[in-house]
């Protein structure tokens, strides 16, 4: 079949709603502002107080930075089509959401397992952490985990680029994702599928194991801690990491570690908001206003401007 030349694309993303679908743009507002705000303060508050100049926090404000731009990636082209009678977004611009979608995507996961890494030389190796976890060998486990994916990716939106999509311009989609554009194409995608599987390999699973080794010689150290008040404090440095991983991981894995085009697009699109949206609303409630040095930082700002504000008046 011959190759249709097209300049964009039709996003239908939640058009089985038919008009109702007006009706998400509210809450999905509502969602994407308090992300946005959230994560911006965990990144102000990371970069303006010196209390969390750690590397505990230099890994969460990059994470928080992640968060904020895979949502700047998705959601708001997602919320102006729906309130347009027709979703279109061109063809160089889909392949550029591809790009920075998947590009953050992968990052935020490598990012999580630094994150894993730092709590186990933390609590693993406490005598060593001020040697093994010194700022040069932060920048570089974070320069890493943004480079890798960004050069990574650059052959895989190419290659989108190039296919033949010979089965219309319609995605069953609120946003470029990968199985509904091979959906379209009607080129050999075998190797292209493979290729996919592989990268996933690489950075979701891969990151997953880092994650999942050091959360298994963390617990195994705190519970050899006598003292039970030990042994929470020690948890709870942990538990806002976990949730978060567990949440990122099985919504990742049930959506891309599957080869094949044979995907349950509207299931998909359900999945893909967790990642789009509900995550980054998440993360400031999950890893951050339950920590007690975050608070205090918070406390410390407010009495500030209370006094600030007595001051003026």
């Amino acid at each position: 079949m011959a190759n249709l030349s097209h300049t964009e694309f039709v996003l239908l993303g939640f058009s089985s709603f038919g008009e109702l679908q007006v009706l998400l743009y509210g809450p999905f507002l509502m969602l994407y502002l308090i992300a946005f705000l959230g994560n911006t303060l965990i990144i102000v508050m990371v970069i303006a107080d010196t209390h969390l100049h750690t590397p505990m926090y230099f890994f969460l404000g990059n994470f928080s930075l992640l968060e904020t731009l895979v949502t700047m990636t998705v959601v708001p082209r997602m919320l102006s089509n729906l309130l347009a009678s027709h979703a279109v977004i061109s063809f160089t611009g889909c392949m550029v959401q591809f790009y920075f979608y998947f590009s953050l995507g992968s990052t935020s996961f490598l990012i999580l397992s630094d994150m894993a890494l730092d709590r186990f030389v933390a609590i693993c190796h406490p005598l060593h952490y001020g040697t093994l976890m010194r700022w040069a060998m932060c920048v570089r486990l974070a320069g890493a985990a943004w480079a890798t994916p960004f050069l990574a990716m650059v052959p895989t939106v190419l290659s989108r680029a190039l296919l033949n999509y010979c089965h219309g311009n319609v995605i069953n989609h609120f946003f470029c994702d990968n199985a509904p554009l091979l959906q379209l194409s009607c080129s050999d995608t075998h190797l292209l599928e493979i290729w996919d599987f592989i990268m996933a390999l690489a950075f979701v699973l891969s990151s997953f194991l880092v994650t999942l080794i050091s959360y298994g010689y963390i617990v195994s150290t705190v519970l050899r801690i006598p003292l039970a008040s030990g042994r929470q404090k020690a948890f709870s440095t942990c538990g806002s990491h976990l949730t978060l991983v567990f949440i990122g991981y099985s919504s990742t894995i049930f959506l891309y570690i599957r080869p094949g085009k044979a995907h349950s697009v509207e299931v998909n699109k359900v999945v893909a908001l967790v990642t789009a949206i509900l995550t980054p609303f998440l993360n400031p409630f999950i890893f951050t206003f339950r920590n007690e040095a975050v608070k205090a930082v918070l406390r410390g700002q407010m009495q500030r401007l209370k006094g600030l504000q007595e001051a003026l008046s």
